[in-house]
């Protein structure tokens, strides 16, 4: 498969990578988050109480941005909404602007997988599976006319690479396939941390979730 930009090519990387993701506050879901890339570069970050401009944002808007501030996502969540959907829209929000993708939960009952479809292409839909209080899910391409699935982001938690111990929740890793937009891939995280509340599992559960799928599974 090959570049899948949503936002920008530049955050297309060529070779699989891996993103530290540090959630800025752990008292309140999405206070904030700052994403480095493998060189310790700040590549994108979030803030739930001021987007561009040091405005503050409307309650149900999120606003993912490049290093300097930029405006890449503004993300809405619809109401009312039983599946908890969401809207992304490229850039700010303008005025009778179409989104370019919705997030949804696959059912209002029970455990269920999140949903992404893409306008503009009937053919392109993503599933995500797993937990994401867990930090351990997987974004899959899939394909509706095979029924075949690809791994193309995952997120997982960290490893102290110099103790070997796993770090809190607040510090996870968000492993891309090469092409796959990593803009894109940190909006979905944006919406999972709204959707999922990380005060539903134990907080002392440091062992890997046994869906875990790696982004190499030949699967």
């Amino acid at each position: 498969m090959g570049r899948m930009v949503m936002v920008d090519e530049k955050f297309c990387f060529e070779e699989e990578t891996q993103l530290t993701v540090h959630k800025t506050s752990v008292f309140y879901r999405g206070d904030g988050f700052v994403v480095y890339n493998p060189k310790g570069e700040l590549v994108l970050r979030f803030d739930s109480y001021y987007g561009p401009h040091g405005h503050p944002l409307p309650k149900d808007e999120l606003v993912l941005m490049d290093a300097t501030g930029n405006c890449l996502l503004t993300l809405i969540r619809k109401k009312p909404s039983l599946h908890q959907r969401w809207e992304g829209l490229l850039g700010e929000k303008r005025k009778n602007e179409s989104p370019i993708f919705c997030v949804h939960r696959s059912s209002i009952i029970g455990r269920s997988n999140v949903v992404v479809d893409v306008y503009g292409d009937p053919s392109q839909e993503y599933h995500i599976d797993g937990s994401y209080p867990h930090r351990c899910c997987t974004i899959y391409n899939t394909s509706l006319e095979s029924s075949s699935k690809e791994p193309m982001a995952e997120i997982k938690r960290k490893v102290d690479p110099s103790t070997h111990v796993m770090l809190g929740k607040d510090v996870f890793l968000l492993c891309l396939r090469p092409g796959f937009d990593s803009a894109f891939a940190m909006a979905l995280v944006l919406i999972l941390d709204q959707m999922f509340d990380d005060a539903e599992i134990d907080d002392d559960d440091t062992k890997e979730d046994p869906t875990h799928v790696a982004l190499d599974s030949s699967s």
